[in-house]
C-alpha cells in the first residue's frame, strides 16, 4: 500500500504515533533497535501488545500506530537496548528501556522520540 502524502492533507483528524531513537553517543541513529508498544488494558491492568517494529538506517519505524488507531488510554513503548548495544560490542546499564504515557487526545499526532547511550537515556513529547 502507498505510503501516506507527507503533506499530512490525507491524515487531518486521525492520529498517529511514532518514534526516533538517536544514539548520543555517536550522534548517529539507532538502527536495528526492537520497538514494541502495548496498551494498558482494564481491568486487571494487563499489557497488551499493538506492535513491534525495528528501527531502520535513520532511528525510524512504521508508525506504531497508524492514523485511526490511537484510542484513549495508556499506553508502553519498549525499546530493546540491550541488543542494540551488544550489537555494536558494548553492555549497556540499562537491559531495556519503558516509556509509559497516555493518549488523551486520539485525533493528535504523537512523536515519543529516545536518546540513548549505554549510560542514560532521555524521553519527550516531540512534534
Amino acid at each position: 500500500s502507498p505510503l501516506p502524502q507527507a503533506d499530512g492533507m490525507s491524515e487531518v483528524g486521525k492520529g498517529t504515533l511514532t518514534t526516533h531513537v538517536l544514539n548520543t553517543a555517536t550522534g548517529l541513529p539507532a538502527a536495528g533497535l526492537g520497538v514494541r508498544l502495548a496498551q494498558l488494558q482494564e481491568p486487571g491492568l494487563q499489557w497488551m501488545e499493538l506492535a513491534h517494529r525495528h528501527t531502520d538506517a535513520d532511528g525510524r519505524c512504521q508508525p506504531l500506530l497508524a492514523p485511526g488507531q490511537a484510542k484513549a488510554g495508556t499506553y508502553k513503548l519498549h525499546f530493546e537496548t540491550a541488543e542494540y548495544w551488544q550489537g555494536l560490542g558494548h553492555t549497556s546499564f540499562y537491559p531495556f528501556v519503558e516509556v509509559v504515557f497516555t493518549i488523551t487526545d486520539p485525533a493528535q499526532k504523537l512523536h515519543v522520540p529516545l536518546l540513548i547511550s549505554p549510560y542514560s537515556y532521555t524521553t519527550y513529547r516531540g512534534s
